[in-house]
């Protein structure tokens, strides 16, 4: 079974990711922003793929995919970033981060578990 970390300050969207996601065979652990996902990995969480958000207080998304990166049991694990901004410098930022994709929120649920079934497949 595969794990998928869910970083978002939104307990709606962290609520219909982890219903999405559970119902299709994942494992979901969730965080309120950056910090609280990179403490559940140095604390020995190994996820198969990571879905943050861009914009969170504490540590926002794009410092947590650095921070993930820099991690090495996260260095090679797809990330996500799942965002309401439309591409942009955001997007760019995000792909330099180490970012793997990006999705525009509200994303249907076969967009995005057919992007998850790619990235943890590829």
């Amino acid at each position: 079974m595969t794990t998928v970390l869910v970083v978002d300050d939104s307990s709606t969207m962290v609520m219909s990711l982890s219903r999405i996601l559970t119902k299709s065979g994942y494992v979901v652990e969730t965080a309120a922003n950056g910090q609280e996902g990179m403490t559940k990995l140095k604390n020995g969480l190994k996820p198969g793929l990571i879905l943050t958000d861009v914009n969170m207080p504490v540590m926002d998304g794009i410092t947590f995919v650095k921070e993930a990166r820099k991690h090495p049991a996260t260095r090679f694990v797809p990330i996500v970033v799942l965002t309401t901004e439309a591409g942009g410098p955001k997007q760019s930022e995000a792909r330099a981060a180490g970012a793997s994709g990006w999705l525009t929120k509200p994303t249907p649920p076969d967009t995005l578990l057919a992007t998850l079934k790619q990235l943890i497949s590829g």
